[in-house]
């Protein structure tokens, strides 16, 4: 004969069981489904993105590239495009796949919310450039149309990223794209960095590393299969032909540049000299840019190197009256003349 507590204790568990798995909203079952949606939702997101911008640069779309992409199969892949093709929201033909006008639309709107965020993470934040992209595809798949007009709204409406790719208006409306790649540039030619591409994020990574940036002035000293020299802020930068790709220039004449002589770093400044402020580099945005600004570090302050650290980084500098300590990374992004 079956114990009766021991039956209702194993009743008890089934249910608790039963619970755990499949408990509308809160059972795992039901959150799996969720997460699952949420994946695959993703998954077309991005699909459509990297569609549109193999249009928009004129590139060929396949299988193969959605799949290198999303670091996905090719079978997988090959499942996204059936299913982007089930929804309306692409077409396949004999070179390729296209995206519809519902499929062009949707993804415009990825790309506005992704290129918003990055605006607001350079301008409003002190997150490093180095990890907006990576926070910026995140935010793309999370923020309602609402809250993304609203962002846009909060950071003044830009039309480009820190990257200088346009944002798509609400309606969906985008610039051409321009301007060429510096490896076009021959020696001796002029030109400003009108966008820097930020894939791969390793590539991205070493043209930060050295002080790129968009708006910056440039100008061609050599360029070959193996290296690419060029003066940029008065300095000589050498970089390999692949990196150098994914900078995009827009020439401008002898005339317009104002590549003039090597400009001098604040923090090239001894002990107890003083200098007058040039400039502060284009590359140093938002809370940081706002902050030096605060401090009187424009154009015409005079600045004094008064001591430095144990270690030498931080320094101190006398600003209108005020010491104030400065890392070496900010002051190498604020241009004096001695």
């Amino acid at each position: 004969m079956i114990d009766p507590g021991k039956a209702l204790l194993l009743f008890g568990f089934a249910v608790a069981v039963t619970a755990i798995f499949l408990l509308p909203k809160y059972g795992l079952y039901p959150r799996w489904k969720h997460a699952r949606r949420g994946m695959q939702r993703v998954a077309i997101e991005d699909a459509l993105k990297h569609i549109f911008n193999c249009e928009y640069k004129n590139i060929t779309c396949t299988t193969e590239s959605i799949a290198g992409a999303l670091l996905i199969s090719t079978d997988k892949s090959a499942e996204l495009l059936t299913r982007l093709s089930s929804m309306g929201l692409l077409v396949t033909n004999d070179i390729g796949v296209k995206l519809t006008p519902d499929g062009n639309s949707y993804a415009l709107r990825i790309i506005r919310v992704h290129r918003l965020w990055e605006s607001y993470l350079a301008d409003e934040t002190s997150v490093p450039s180095t990890e907006w992209h990576a926070s910026a595809e995140l935010a793309e798949h999370t923020l309602t149309p609402e809250e993304a007009e609203s962002l846009a709204a909060q950071i003044g409406n830009p039309h480009f990223d820190p990257h200088g790719d346009p944002i798509p208006t609400p309606t969906g409306e985008l610039p051409p794209k321009k301007g060429r790649s510096m490896l076009s540039l021959n020696s001796g030619e002029y030109a400003v960095i009108t966008h820097i591409e930020d894939e791969p994020e390793a590539v991205f990574a070493q043209l930060v590393a050295q002080g790129l940036y968009v708006g910056m002035q440039v100008m061609m000293i050599e360029r070959s299969n193996e290296r690419v020299r060029f003066a940029a802020d008065g300095e000589e930068i050498v970089l390999a032909p692949i990196l150098t790709n994914n900078l995009t220039v827009a020439p401008i004449t002898e005339e317009e540049h104002r590549i003039t002589s090597p400009l001098s770093p604040l923090s090239s400044l001894g002990i107890g000299e003083e200098a007058t402020v040039l400039s502060i580099s284009k590359a140093m945005r938002g809370y940081q840019r706002r902050r030096l600004m605060d401090l009187g570090v424009v154009p015409g302050t005079t600045i004094r190197a008064e001591m430095q650290s144990a270690s030498g980084d931080p320094t101190a500098y006398n600003i209108r009256g005020a010491l104030v300590a400065l890392r070496q990374q900010h002051a190498d992004m604020i241009f004096i003349q001695k």
